[in-house]
């Protein structure tokens, strides 16, 4: 190691956390933005909660069952409760009335796996632009979301995340894009992207 570290760097002295720290017994974590990482974000989550011996679920809204995606085979393979109700993106639809209904459905199921309580996470995967395109009334997501059993921690995922789901979430997180391989014309990469 050399001897010319600067010893007066800008490394923190003082403990930055907040006074008067307590438990919770959930947490609505939101993954929003233009950047990418929101759902990969929330897939290293769900590791985290399947370590800790944690009933899992996951519930995709936009991402279809038909992709051989790797978290899904990972969370498969670690016992998480996996639904998928897209069909992709919704430019390469033929019928946007389907994707509705399946979304729609996916939603139902999602309210459902909630209530019954026996999951302490659970994945939304792509929730927002069931709200942005209209596909639900935000109110329909916030109050189900508000009103989970108390020890059911939720992620959900999704670019342009409604001002009423910020409100009621506790962590927020917005992915930014600085710089992104599609715009050099690169495809999406498997085991990176996908």
């Amino acid at each position: 190691m050399s001897d010319d570290v600067d010893q007066n760097n800008s490394a923190p002295t003082d403990d930055p956390r907040p006074d008067g720290l307590h438990r919770a017994t959930s947490l609505l974590v939101v993954n929003t933005g233009n950047g990418k990482g929101k759902s990969s974000s929330a897939f290293g989550m769900m590791v985290r909660g399947v370590a800790r011996g944690w009933n899992v679920g996951v519930v995709q809204f936009i991402k279809s069952g038909n992709w051989k995606v790797g978290e899904e085979k990972v969370g498969r393979e670690l016992g998480v409760e996996w639904h998928a109700f897209g069909d992709g993106f919704t430019w390469n639809s033929d019928d946007l009335s389907n994707d509705i209904a399946h979304a729609r459905s996916g939603w139902s199921t999602a309210c459902a796996l909630m209530a019954a309580g026996e999951h302490q996470l659970l994945i939304f995967d792509e929730l927002t632009y069931l709200t942005t395109f209209g596909w639900l009334p935000i109110d329909d997501v916030v109050e189900p979301i508000r009103n989970r059993p108390e020890h059911v921690n939720v992620i959900v995922t999704g670019r342009d995340a409604a001002p009423e789901l910020i409100e009621i979430a506790d962590t927020v997180t917005e992915m930014i894009e600085v710089k992104h391989a599609y715009q050099q014309g690169i495809r999406a990469m498997r085991g990176l992207d996908y």
